[in-house]
């Protein structure tokens, strides 16, 4: 099986999301991090809608790469190392960076919508930033790669009708390549895939406002509708733009513990199928398991659909 050479996007990804399954514990030095043109800019209502944007240089207007950090929702950080952001600028791609309210205290739908209205808001700003929005592309892991794969395949959600002109922007997007990311919610989906071990980890619970799967599970009637409407493997339709995945390579099933279960390669291999069965285009890279013929990594992945 042939050995691919992972993007600055994949190694530290995978790394990161599963030191959040284990906040708490011993932290990794500082590392450096880079800096935006224009940093903490607000897209919305609220104290958490903030992105940081870095402005490549180019003839013309810029496609523009989006990062949505991990953290199951609950917690993480917006702010990028030079080595995810650098490769994009040297290419001409701009890059935004966004943060947004996290759970328990804000439920679904306010993560994910947040993330939706930050794509708006940039859009809005294409004339001031050199931006051109039909090339816009997606990318994070964990939580970050969960928004994102829901974002690439939900029905728009602009508003021609809106007074506010940031919700009459499209929040379609060009592609997205996404690490460790979950394509289900929904625990009645979840644990047939892949063990009761997943709904350990707080993110299932905590992305409907309950402290633990166990009141969640007794409240599920209540959260159905939600735990259905963000997983992306519901909105999967043919025409739908292309998706790079990537997971660690531990296929052991059931999952093994919070962290394994809610990072589980079988998320990937579920959309993969479910990509297939539509015709959208779909990578999978899972070591061992699955390679993608065509791309050696995510970053060669997200040039190619911003740059064609």
């Amino acid at each position: 099986m042939r050995t691919l050479s992972f993007s600055w996007f994949v190694a530290p990804s995978i790394a990161a999301i599963f030191a959040v399954a284990s906040l708490g514990q011993s932290q990794e030095p500082a590392k450096p991090v880079a800096k935006p043109t224009m940093a903490d800019v607000s897209y919305g209502s609220h104290p958490e809608n903030v992105l940081d944007f870095y402005r490549a240089d180019g003839d013309g207007p810029r496609p523009l790469l989006v990062y949505i950090h991990g953290g199951g929702w609950r917690g993480g950080s917006k702010v990028l190392q030079p080595n995810q952001v650098d490769p994009y600028l040297a290419k001409g791609i701009s890059v935004a960076s966004v943060e947004y309210r996290f759970t328990p205290a804000n439920p679904l739908p306010a993560p994910v919508h947040d993330a939706a209205r930050a794509i708006q808001f940039l859009r809005s700003k294409a004339a001031e930033w050199n931006l051109r929005k039909d090339r816009v592309a997606l990318t994070g892991g964990s939580a970050g790669a969960c928004t994102s794969m829901w974002l690439l395949f939900h029905d728009d959600l602009a508003d021609p009708k809106a007074e506010d002109p940031v919700l009459r922007e499209s929040t379609r997007v060009t592609a997205a390549a996404c690490a460790g990311g979950q394509t289900s919610i929904d625990p009645k989906v979840i644990v047939p895939w892949l063990g009761p071990n997943v709904l350990k980890h707080l993110m299932i619970a905590n992305a409907v406002g309950e402290p633990d799967a166990d009141t969640a599970l007794a409240n599920y009637e209540k959260h159905a509708a939600d735990y259905r409407e963000f997983s992306s493997h519901n909105h999967v339709n043919a025409g739908d733009p292309p998706l790079f995945m990537s997971y660690g390579g531990d296929m052991t099933l059931p999952s093994k513990d919070a962290g394994h279960g809610i990072h589980h390669p079988v998320y990937g291999v579920k959309m993969k199928e479910k990509c297939d069965a539509a015709g959208v285009e779909c990578h999978l890279v899972i070591p061992g398991t699955s390679t993608s013929e065509k791309y050696s990594s995510a970053t060669a992945f997200l040039m190619a659909k911003l740059l064609e």
